[in-house]
Parts: C-alpha cells; structure tokens; sequence
C-alpha cells in the first residue's frame, strides 16, 4: 500500500518539478514577479495533490502515455496562468501566452488519440482531460475579461458553477457516455478565447466570436444537464415547461435590447414590453390558426428589429449615430474590405458568413419563440389575461403619474425604424433639390481662384483629427511648436472649425461635403452625387489653370471616382510611389514619406505650373499604433529608413487594453501628423505655398466619449500676407489652434466661401 501511494506521486511531483522549471525560464526571459510565481506555484501544487488523489480513488499506481500528455498541457496551463497573473500588475508577453495557450490546445487533441491507440482509455483520463480543459477555460476568461468585458468570466465558471450546483442537486452528479460534440464546442471556446487573448481582430468581431462560442458553450451544457434530468426519471412536462420559459425569455429580451450602449444595464430587462403585452392580447382573442400566423410574422419582426438594435449599437460606437437600413447597407463592401486588409480576406469572409449565420438563427429563434408562446397562451387562457392585467397597470400607471418616464417604457423600435426609412427617403429628394442649385456651375475659369493665381495649393486632410484632439496637451505642444516653425519660415496661419458630416470613420462622407459644397453625410448621398457632374474644390482649380493630384497613400487598387468624379490629373498611392518601407497598421507609410513623395514627384519639377492637390494623412488613423517618428528629410529616401520604427512602438493589442493607452496613442499620432505639416512647410520654405489643414472627423467614441460634437480643426497657412488677409473677415483666429469660440461652419459651406474669398 505505502508502495502504490509512493508511486501515485511520482507523475504529480514530476510535472510539479518541471512546471517550476518552466516558471523560471519565464522569470528569466519575462521578468516574471511575485504574483506570477505564486499563481504558478499554487496552481501547481494543487495540481499536484488533486492529480494524487484523483489516481488513489481510480486505483491508478502510474500516469499512462496519455496522461503525460495531459499532464504536460496541465503545466502549460499553470504557465498561462502565472502569466495572467503577471499582467494585472504590469505587461503581458502576448505572443508568448498565445504560444503557450496555443500548444496546449494543440495537445488537448493529442491525449485521446494516444489512449485510444495504445488501448489506455480510462475513467481516470477522461476526467483529467475535462478538468485541464476547465481550468485552461477559466485561466483564459480571466486574461480577456478585463479587456472584453468582465461577462467573459461566465466561460470559465461554468463548469465550476455546474460542480457547485451537483452538491446541492444530486442527480447532477450522474453519468453520461461521453459526447464528441462536448469536446468540439471546448475546443471552440479555447480557440476562441485565445484568439481574444492574441487581440489580432477588431473587439465588435472578437465580442461577436465570444458570444457565439457562449451560445455553443450554454447548448453543450443545457444539453448535458438535460440528459442527466432525464437519467435520473424527470417528471413529464418538464421539458416542455422549461423551452416555454426560455421562449417567453427570449421574446422579452428582443423586445428589450437597447440600441445604445450607453443604456445597456440590468435594469434594462426589468421593464415591461408594452409590444409584448399587447402580443399576448390579439393571440388571446383570435382563432388559433390566424394566432399562430400572427405569431410567426410577429417574431420575425421581432428578429429584424433585434438585429438592427445590435447593428444600431455598433454604429453608435463607431460613428456615434444609429445604423440607417435603407443606406448603411451599402458599407458592406467597404467593410469587408476594410477587414481583409486587417485578417486577410478569408478570415472577413468567415466573420461576415459568422454573422450572417447569427442573424439567421435569431430570426428563426424568435419566430419558434413566438409561436411557442402562443401556444401556452392558448393552453392557459385564464391566467394569462390575469398576468397580462397586471403587467399593464404596472407599466401604465406609473407613466401616467409622471413616476415612469415615458421613454423608459417598452422599446420604440418599430416607430422609430419607420420613421428612419420615411425620412432617409425624403432626405433623397432634399439632396437632389440642393444639387440643382450651383452658383459657380456656369463660373468661367478666368474668373475662379484669382487670389491664388501662382500658389501651390494643398488640402490636406489629417485622419481622425477632431477637436477632441484639442484637449491633449500633447496636440496642444504639437500645435505650439508648429506655430513656432511656421514663424521661422515666414508663414501664417488662421483657424476656425468646420462641422464634419460623419463621425468616427467614413471619411470619403467628409471630403466629398467639403470639395462639392453638399452636405453628403451617408452613402447614399455619396453614392448618387459621384455620379454627377457636380462642381468641387478640385474642379474649380482644373478649371483656373493648375495641376490637380491626389495622394491616397494606404489606397493599393484603383479608386474610380478620383478620375469620373474629382477629375484628378494623376492619382499617387501605395503602388506608384516609390516606397519600400514598413507599413504602420493601416497607414502603408508614414505622413512625413507621403508629403515627400509629394514634392519629389509634383512639387520639385522643373518649369512647371502651379499644382493643386489633396493629401490624405493617415498615420493617424485608428488603431494609432505602432507610430514612425520625424527623420531629417533629407534622409527620407525611398522609406527603408523606418524600417526599424514598427517594433520599437506599442503594439495595437497593447495600446487597444485600456481605453487611457487608446487616448494616448490618438493623441500622440495627431501630433505626428502635426508636427509631419509643419515641418515640411518649413524644410520646403516655398512663399508660394498655401495649405489647407483640417480633420476629416471626430475619432470613434472610445476617444470623444458619448455624444461628443462633430466638430473638426481648420487651417489656412501661407507665407503670403495676401493669402490670409482674404479670410480676415471669416473670424478665424491667428495661429493653427482655435479659440473654444472660433467660428463653427458645416464643412458643406466652405467650398462656397472659399471660392468667394479668393474669386
């Protein structure tokens, strides 16, 4: 006896040993501190002495081939969560917790292969694996919650709270033959979680896989418990009685999703869907046949009004206003896009085809959920008229006291989404009203832009620049130091604000409002307007004589429009500009290289006429991480020089942790952007230079906050007094920051007062 338990501790004490191993060629290539060590410690010495006991009660004296294999991903799991213990109080090495994570996942296919072949298949082993999975699953909840929501911890307690609940209901405690389909959604869940741990996808995609992998997580499980009611002799009706609850819970909840977020709370589901009720009442009073039809179309709608308050929520996130069907639909394919060039076009179409799925199934849930409710509704008519009086005087009098706010009754959706789709029909018929009116379309060229005649002329467009932007004082010391070049290179400048269109993104919404003069604000206006010969800012300068070129730099295919519509001459980007360096996230190279590509293929020409062109700068579009850093310009090259700056920057998954590290990274990448203007103006110290400066949009509301304006920075610079003593009478304020009281214009207006200040 003493024999065998001298035995049963050989494995334990092995892995324990090599897991202290492992602990110390993390502190050693990490810096692993205190609380990482005795996270890995104790979960290893508790591995240890459950792994004993657990062999002692199986009547095992050794661990087989496929328990080693399990015993070594029980180490790596202890490993992972000294690691997650580690970055509460400091950096986490993410590449290397997702490789640990990784492997261990890996081998979690590897155990079983190996007991089936060498025909070791236990009890014993089959519980080891599935407690190694569980606390892989909890060390992994933890990591991602603090950054995708404390909610994720409910993947990891799960089958902890399950344990707890078969202490006080025995028959939990019985047994099923095991299920593959358990293994596969466990599988699941820690791909998922690791991939949420690696932060290589956007948080609304990977909260999207989250909750789709909870949603397999909650079947396997109710399954699970299911099959253990039924083994121990449920009573009939039980079945039936719990679907009908999970239908009428359903049906609530659709009715009751927000479509902010900032109004996502418990209390939330707390109130009483007066749809619903009133529901409830028409299936009471009408035949069964036409109920049950009523029912179907009612859930349906309640699926589409369900999906459209999550897509609403996002849009409220990213671009601070509700998501329009009748034309955000159209952003599909800009946002697929958008995705391929983060995850490549496999892994966006797999997310758009996840998404697609998920709604797929919420309609088909709701509309089963209705149905279902109507018939317990036609089983139990008496006391369903009673719970319905009583629900009603509920919501209804307190509103009626003024105790209840209206607006905290029952969800408006329905009303609201027709109105939206009235409205944004009518906003159609505006806009081509507006369109008709142009009172420059007929304007001969001799006669526009006469106060530039001679000038270079530059729009340039600085990405995410808001006035939030205002508030850092790191833009702030941006601006003074530009104010400070400027000077030295006899240059002036005025600034006010413009009004942007759009909010967080969509930023072609901003440059189409300020070239054409139109206030184009969603992509059905865009999408109609670049089909006209409507006059914009590029135009006017073609017209009067200059060169007119763009400069798209992170654009690496053709972009129709800039040769249909704006009437470019040339259009440079990624492809055809000489760049060999690194890309910067979404930036394909740094401001500083797009502004000196600029004047080495345009501005630095020989006898040639004047040049008008639009620059987008783009180092400062989200995610604002990793930034380059001002080189000299005469050693800007062909852009291999910023080779090395990516890695010597944050990370996007570290900066995207904490919602201060997002702000600070914005912050920092406007006053790159900055400081990238300034500087060329001053290197190039052309008085015959006139720039434009201005932001196409607020940044995304993890920066603005909630209901922050649209307003962005303008600015006027030149050398020439004339330039900007033609805009004295604007109100603008000298230098490149504006007061809190400058002059606030919809960007739609400037094209207007432009082209009549300089006429």
């Amino acid at each position: 006896m003493v024999q065998r338990r001298l035995r049963n501790l050989i494995g334990p004490l092995a892995g324990f040993a090599c897991l202290l191993v492992l602990l110390g060629v993390l502190a050693a290539t990490t810096g692993l501190d205190v609380a990482g060590w005795a996270t890995g410690v104790t979960c290893g010495a508790g591995l240890s002495t459950l792994t004993a006991r657990s062999m002692a009660h199986h009547r095992r004296d050794r661990l087989g081939p496929a328990d080693r294999v399990t015993l070594a991903r029980a180490i790596l799991a202890c490993a992972v969560a000294a690691l997650t213990a580690d970055s509460f109080g400091g950096r986490t090495p993410v590449a290397l917790f997702v490789t640990l994570s990784t492997i261990a996942l890996i081998l979690d296919g590897v155990d079983g292969r190996i007991a089936r072949r060498t025909g070791t298949v236990s009890a014993f082993g089959a519980r080891f694996d599935m407690e190694v999975d569980s606390f892989l699953v909890l060390v992994l909840s933890v990591y991602v919650a603090p950054t995708m929501g404390w909610w994720v911890i409910v993947f990891g307690a799960a089958r902890y709270v399950f344990v707890a609940a078969s202490w006080a209901v025995p028959w939990l405690r019985g047994s099923l033959p095991p299920r593959y389909w358990a293994k596969v959604v466990a599988a699941i869940v820690g791909i998922t979680l690791t991939v949420a741990a690696a932060r290589i996808l956007p948080d609304a995609m990977t909260t999207v896989m989250l909750l789709i992998a909870l949603g397999l997580l909650a079947e396997s499980f109710g399954r699970h418990t299911w099959g253990l009611w039924r083994l121990a002799g449920s009573p009939r009706g039980t079945r039936a009685t719990v679907t009908s609850a999970l239908a009428v819970l359903l049906v609530w909840a659709a009715l009751l999703v927000p479509d902010h977020t900032g109004d996502l709370s418990p209390a939330t589901f707390l109130r009483i869907p007066l749809e619903g009720l009133v529901f409830v009442v028409l299936v009471w009073v009408l035949p069964s046949r036409l109920a049950r039809i009523l029912a179907l179309i009612a859930g349906l709608l309640a699926g589409v009004l369900m999906i459209l308050r999550l897509l609403d929520r996002g849009f409220y996130f990213a671009f601070d206003r509700p998501f329009h069907p009748v034309y955000d639909a159209a952003y599909a394919d800009s946002a697929l896009a958008l995705l391929g060039d983060s995850i490549g076009r496999a892994g966006a179409l797999a997310v758009f085809i996840g998404a697609g799925v998920l709604c797929v199934a919420l309609l088909a849930l709701l509309a089963l959920s209705a149905v279902r409710v109507t018939r317990l509704v036609a089983r139990h008519r008496r006391p369903t008229i009673r719970i319905v009086a009583v629900l009603a005087a509920i919501s209804i009098v307190p509103t009626l006291t003024g105790a209840w706010p209206v607006q905290q009754l029952a969800s408006a959706s329905a009303a609201r989404l027709a109105t939206q789709v009235r409205d944004d029909v009518r906003d159609q018929q505006e806009f081509e009203r507006a369109l008709a009116q142009d009172p420059f379309r007929d304007t001969p060229g001799n006669d526009l832009l006469t106060g530039l005649r001679g000038k270079d002329v530059l729009l340039v467009f600085v990405e995410s620049y808001g006035r939030t932007a205002l508030d850092s004082p790191v833009v702030g010391s941006a601006l003074e130091a530009g104010d400070r070049r400027l000077q030295q290179a006899g240059f002036s400048s005025r600034s006010g604000f413009l009004t942007s269109p759009t909010f967080g993104g969509i930023s072609w919404l901003a440059h189409s409002s300020l070239q054409s003069g139109l206030w184009v604000d969603n992509q059905q206006r865009y999408d109609y307007l670049v089909t006209l010969d409507r006059l914009t800012l590029t135009d006017a300068f073609g017209r009067a004589g200059w060169r007119t070129v763009a400069a798209v730099p992170s654009n690496d295919r053709d972009w129709p429009v800039a040769k249909t519509y704006y009437h470019y001459d040339t259009v440079y980007d990624r492809r055809n500009v000489g760049y060999v360096g690194p890309s910067f996230s979404y930036a394909a190279m740094p401001d500083q290289y797009t502004l000196a590509a600029l004047q080495r293929l345009e501005l630095d020409k020989p006898n040639r006429g004047p040049v008008m062109a639009e620059v987008d700068l783009v180092s400062s579009h989200t995610p604002w991480a990793p930034l380059p850093r001002l080189v000299d310009w005469s050693q800007v090259g062909d852009g291999s020089v910023f080779n090395p700056m990516p890695a010597e920057g944050d990370s996007p998954e570290d900066v995207w942790r904490q919602p201060d590290r997002v702000k600070a990274a914005y912050a920092q990448s406007i006053a790159y952007s900055l400081d990238a203007v300034s500087s060329f103006v001053q290197q190039r110290h052309d008085r015959n230079l006139v720039l434009v400066v201005l932001g196409d949009h607020q940044p995304a509301s993890i920066v603005s906050g909630n209901g922050a304006s649209h307003d962005v920075p303008v600015s006027i610079i030149a050398a020439d007094p004339a330039v900007t003593d033609r805009v004295a009478d604007w109100g603008w304020k000298d230098g490149l920051r504006p007061d809190a009281d400058a002059p606030v214009w919809p960007m739609d207006t400037f094209r207007d007062r432009f082209l009549t200040a300089y006429r």
